[in-house]
C-alpha cells in the first residue's frame, strides 16, 4: 500500500472479498464495491464463480500429478483456499502465494497459519509485473524445485495489470517453470457485455484501482505454445464441469470472464 493508510483508499483485494461475503474490507471498500454493483450488478455472482473454478483447477492440476503451486494475486484468503484444495488430493503439496499489498499479506499470515501436515506455504511480497524478482525469492527457491513441474495460478489478477506486456510476463515466468508445468488464469472480458463491463471498469479507474477488460483473442495468446486443457479458453463456468451442465448465454454476460489451463510441454 506504500505506506498509505487503507481507510482513505479503497483496494482490489478488499472489494473482492466484500463481493465474495467476506469482513476483511473496510468501509471505503464497501462504498466503491456499491459503485460497482450499479453497474455490474452480477458481479457478485461472477467473483464466485471465479472462485469455483479455483477450486475446480487447482483439483484438476492436483489429480495430474501437479505437487507445487505458484499463486500470484493471493487476495484476501477466503477458506477453502488453494493449499486447501491442493493438500486435500496431494497433502504434501506446496504452495508460495505472492501479493503486492502488505495488508493482504498480513491477512494471509493470520488466516493461514495452520498445521499443513506434509504440505507447506508461504508468501512472497512480490508484484507480477516484475516475474524475475519473484522467480529468485528465497520464499519460493527455498520452497519449490523448479526442476519440476508446477501450477502457475494467476486466477483475477491480470485485469488489474493495465500497462505491463502481459504475453513477457507470462512467458518469463514458463520459461522458468519446468516441462509439464500448468499455466492456470482467469481474466475478466468485456465480450459478452460490454457497456456493463465498462462502465464497472469506469468506476475503478476513477477511484484510481487499475482495471483493464480482454478479448478471447487477447487471453488466448497468454497460452501460445502451450497445450490447452479442454473445453479451451472459455467462461469459467462453462471449464471442468459435467457435460450436461447447461448455461444460457446470458449467464455468460453476467460472469463476463474468460479462463484457460494450458500445459507446458516436454
Amino acid at each position: 500500500m506504500n505506506g498509505e493508510n487503507p481507510l482513505n483508499q479503497p483496494h482490489t483485494s478488499r472489494i473482492y472479498d466484500y463481493f465474495l461475503g467476506g469482513k476483511d474490507n473496510y468501509e471505503i471498500d464497501r462504498k466503491a464495491a456499491q459503485e460497482i454493483l450499479q453497474a455490474w450488478p452480477h458481479i457478485r455472482q461472477a467473483a464466485r464463480v471465479n472462485r469455483q473454478f479455483m477450486h475446480r483447477s487447482t483439483r484438476f492440476l492436483a489429480e495430474a500429478g501437479i505437487r507445487q503451486f505458484l499463486d500470484i494475486g493471493t487476495g484476501i484468503p477466503t477458506e477453502p483456499n488453494l493449499h486447501q484444495i491442493a493438500q486435500r488430493t496431494v497433502p504434501d503439496a506446496r504452495v508460495v502465494y505472492v501479493d503486492n499489498d502488505p495488508l493482504v499479506l498480513a491477512h494471509a499470515r493470520a488466516l493461514m497459519t495452520m498445521d499443513n501436515g506434509a504440505g507447506a506455504t508461504t508468501y512472497i511480497h512480490g508484484d507480477v509485473t516484475d516475474p524475475a524478482a519473484i522467480l529468485r525469492a528465497p520464499e519460493l527457491t527455498g520452497l519449490l524445485d523448479l526442476n519440476e513441474p508446477v501450477g502457475l495460478s494467476m486466477i483475477a489478477l491480470l485485469h488489474f495489470v493495465e500497462s505491463a506486456d502481459i504475453n513477457k510476463i507470462v512467458s518469463t515466468f514458463l520459461d522458468a517453470l519446468a516441462p509439464g508445468s500448468y499455466l492456470v488464469i482467469c481474466t475478466i472480458t468485456a465480450d459478452f457485455a460490454p457497456e456493463q463491463v465498462a462502465a464497472a471498469q469506469d468506476v475503478y479507474r476513477v477511484r484510481k484501482l487499475p482495471a483493464q477488460v480482454r478479448t478471447h483473442e487477447e487471453v488466448t495468446s497468454w497460452f501460445a505454445g502451450l497445450e490447452l486443457v479442454e473445453p479451451g479458453i472459455v467462461p469459467p463456468h462453462r471449464w471442468g464441469l459435467e457435460q450436461t451442465t447447461e448455461f444460457a448465454p446470458s449467464f455468460d454476460a453476467k460472469v463476463s470472464c474468460y479462463c484457460g489451463v494450458g500445459r507446458k510441454p516436454a
